[in-house]
C-alpha cells in the first residue's frame, strides 16, 4: 500500500522511540510528530543527555528495525484501562496526554504498536496514525540533529531533550535533501549575518531582540528607502506613534483579551496601565480620528515602520525568522466598500514591483479565512465575513493569481492573504499579508462624510505589509542572496586597497571621489598585504575591489576585480563610476 510522505515520516518517529528506548530504556517520551520536512521525538533522559554521537548508534539502531520489517498495527483501548496501561509503563508524558484526551471526553484511546516477525510486541505508543503498514516501507532514514524543548512549549514545564530526522522512500530521494540542507546551511542568515557584522544577539539584552550592526543598519536603511519611495509615489502618508500605550486602547481595539498571549504583561504607570505594542493599527486608527475626513479624501493611506513587541516562546525563536522586537512595513488603508477590492488590487500591485527589485519569484498566496464553528476565536459577524472573504476572492482571481483556501487562519477581524516564500530546502516561511478588517469601524467609530455632509462609519481598513519586517525580510534576502547582495543594496560598495603605505594619500582621494558620487567605499588602510585585504574584500562579498599602485596614483586606468570572477578587469576611472553608480540607480 502506498502511503504519503508524512505517513512515513510519522511512522519514522516511532522507529526512532523504539530505538532510543533499546539503547536508553529509562527515557521517558514525549511527542513525536512528523513535521514539513522530516521529524522529531522529545525524550527526557533525567539527568543523562545525548551526545551528538549517540544520533549515530540511535540511527544505526533505527536501520536495525527497519529491516526487521516489523509490523504497524492500531488498536483501541477503554480509556481507564488505558490509562492504567500507561502509569504502568512509567510514562508520566503519554500519561499526561491520555488524561487531557480524556478531559476532552474521549471513551477510547488509540494506541500503535509495532509487531516483530516472531509475533513479539517491541514498542507501544499512545497516537492516532495513521502510520505505515511495517517499518520496511522507510526506505531511507537520517538523524539529523539535537535541540532542547519544553514540554507542550511552556517555559513552565521542563526542557527535553528533542531528536530530529527526516526520511524519505529511497536512498535518493534523502541523498538530495542532504545536499540541500548542505546549501541551506552555507546560507543561513545567523552565520551570515555574523560574518557579515550584520546582527547579532546578546543574553545580557534577551533572547529574540536583535542588535544592528552598523553594516546592517545600511541595508535595512536601503529597504526602507525603497518602501517609503514607493508608498509617497502611491499617496501613503508617514506617522510615527509611540511604542507603548495604555490598556484601554488594545481594550477598545479588542487585542485584549484576543490577542493577549502574544502581548506582554502591562505595566503600571501614574495613570494607568501601559502595554508595550504589538501591532500599529489602534495607534493608526487613533491618528485617522484626529480629523474628521470627507468622502473624496478617501481612501486614506497611513504608513509607518512601525516598532512593535511579540511575545514569543524562546522555543520557536530563530535567528531573525521569528524575534520579538519587529519593526514592520506597515500600513493601514482607510476606504469605503466600493473601494476594496481596487485598493487590495493597488497594494498587490506593489508588492509584485518590491519583489521584482529584490528578484524574489518562488512565492505562493493563501486567502486565510475564518471558521464559523470557532466563533469564539473571530469577531462574531457572520455577514461581514461573508462579504470579506468574497471581496478578497474577486480581486485575487481578476488579477489571475493562484491561491489556496485556509479555513480558521484568519486574522480575528477579518480574512488576509498571506505570501508564503520558499527557501532553498523548500520549506515555507510566511513573509508578508495583506488582511482586511472590518471589525475597527464599529471599535474606533471611523467615519467620513458623504455627498449629503452626513457621518458615514462604513470605513474598512486594509492592513498591509508587503516587505514583512525588517528582521524577517532581511533574514529571507540573506539566504535568497546567499549573502551575495546586489550592488545597491551592499553595505560596502568598493573596497579600495592600496599598495602599501605610499599610496595611501592616491587611495584615499579615490575614496574620497567615489564618496562623492554616492558610492559607499570601504578605504582598506591598515597595514597587511594586498592579497589577505583581497581575501578578507571577497569574504565580506564587496562588489568591487580596487588596488591602488603606481599607475593608478598617475592617473593611469583602474584594475577593478569583481566578486563574480578572479579575472581583473581595466577601467577608466570615470567609466568606472559611472558603472558603479548606475548599479546604485537602477538598483541593481
Amino acid at each position: 500500500m502506498k502511503h504519503n510522505l508524512q505517513t512515513l515520516r510519522h511512522s519514522a518517529s516511532h522507529v526512532l522511540a523504539e530505538a532510543v528506548l533499546e539503547l536508553f530504556p529509562e527515557a521517558k517520551l514525549g511527542i513525536g510528530p512528523a513535521i514539513e520536512d522530516g521529524f522529531y521525538y522529545d525524550f527526557d533522559l533525567g539527568k543523562e543527555t545525548f551526545a551528538e554521537e549517540d544520533l549515530a548508534k540511535i540511527e544505526k539502531k533505527m536501520k536495525e528495525i527497519i529491516r526487521q520489517n516489523q509490523k504497524f498495527e492500531k488498536y483501541e483501548g477503554e480509556t481507564e484501562k488505558s490509562l492504567k496501561y500507561i502509569k504502568g509503563k512509567k510514562q508520566p508524558y503519554k500519561l499526561e496526554l491520555g488524561e487531557d484526551l480524556k478531559k476532552e471526553g474521549e471513551k477510547k484511546l488509540s494506541f500503535y504498536r509495532l509487531v516483530a516477525a516472531d509475533g513479539k510486541r517491541k514498542f507501544v505508543d499512545l497516537c492516532a496514525g495513521p502510520h505505515l503498514d511495517s517499518t520496511k516501507e522507510i526506505g531511507a532514514v537520517k538523524l539529523l540533529r539535537l535541540a532542547g524543548a519544553y514540554w507542550k512549549g511552556s517555559e513552565k514545564n521542563k526542557m527535553l531533550q528533542r531528536v530530529y530526522g527526516t526520511a524519505f522512500a529511497g536512498e535518493k530521494e534523502l541523498s538530495d535533501y542532504l545536499a540541500l540542507l548542505a546549501e541551506a546551511k552555507k546560507r543561513d542568515h545567523r552565520v551570515i549575518g555574523a560574518d557579515q557584522q550584520l546582527f547579532f544577539f546578546d543574553d545580557l539584552i534577551g533572547k529574540g531582540l536583535a542588535l544592528w550592526l552598523p553594516k546592517g543598519v545600511i541595508i535595512r536603511n536601503e529597504i526602507e528607502k525603497l518602501a517609503v519611495e514607493l508608498e509617497e509615489r502611491d499617496g501613503y502618508i508617514r506617522v510615527i506613534t509611540p511604542h507603548l500605550a495604555k490598556e484601554e486602547l488594545y481594550v477598545k481595539s479588542g487585542h485584549l483579551p484576543y490577542y493577549k498571549d502574544s502581548m506582554y504583561p502591562g505595566m503600571t504607570i501614574d495613570d494607568g496601565t501601559y502595554y508595550l505594542k504589538a501591532m500599529n493599527c489602534p495607534h493608526h486608527h487613533t491618528i485617522y480620528n484626529h480629523n474628521l475626513h470627507s468622502y473624496r479624501e478617501l481612501p486614506v493611506r497611513i504608513a509607518e515602520y512601525g516598532t512593535v513587541y511579540r511575545n514569543e516562546l524562546s522555543g520557536t525563536l530563530a535567528g531573525l525568522l521569528r524575534v520579538r522586537g519587529i519593526a514592520q512595513n506597515d500600513a493601514h488603508i482607510y476606504c469605503r466598500g466600493d473601494q476594496i477590492k481596487q485598493e487590495f488590487k493597488n497594494v498587490m500591485a506593489l508588492m509584485f514591483e518590491e519583489f521584482k527589485i529584490f528578484g524574489l519569484k518562488d512565492y505562493s498566496f493563501r486567502l486565510s479565512l475564518w471558521d464559523p464553528e470557532h466563533t469564539e476565536k473571530y469577531i462574531n459577524e457572520p455577514k461581514n465575513w461573508e462579504y470579506a472573504e468574497r471581496i478578497i476572492r474577486e480581486a485575487l482571481k481578476e488579477l489571475k493569481v493562484d491561491f489556496i483556501e485556509a479555513k480558521d487562519e484568519a486574522a480575528f477581524y477579518g480574512p488576509k492573504i498571506d505570501v508564503q516564500i520558499k527557501n532553498v530546502i523548500g520549506r515555507e516561511e510566511t513573509m508578508s499579508t495583506i488582511q482586511l478588517d472590518f471589525a475597527a469601524k464599529g471599535k474606533f467609530n471611523l467615519c467620513y462624510t458623504d455627498e449629503t455632509g452626513k457621518h458615514n462609519n462604513e470605513v474598512f481598513v486594509i492592513h498591509r505589509a508587503p516587505l514583512s519586517s525588517h528582521e524577517r525580510f532581511l533574514a529571507i534576502l540573506i539566504e535568497h542572496y546567499a549573502g551575495v547582495f546586489p550592488v545597491w543594496l551592499c553595505p560596502h560598495q568598493v573596497q579600495v586597497v592600496p599598495v602599501g603605505q605610499d599610496f595611501l594619500k592616491a587611495a584615499r582621494k579615490f575614496a574620497g571621489e567615489l564618496s562623492q558620487a554616492g558610492i559607499r567605499v570601504w578605504l582598506d588602510d591598515l597595514n597587511e598585504t594586498v592579497g589577505y585585504k583581497i581575501r578578507k574584500g571577497e569574504k565580506q562579498k564587496v562588489p568591487y575591489m580596487v588596488v591602488i599602485g603606481q599607475k593608478e596614483a598617475e592617473g593611469g586606468d583602474l584594475q577593478v576585480r569583481l566578486r563574480s570572477q578572479k579575472d581583473v578587469a581595466g577601467m577608466s576611472k570615470g567609466a568606472f563610476i559611472e558603472r558603479v553608480v548606475s548599479e546604485i540607480k537602477e538598483r541593481k
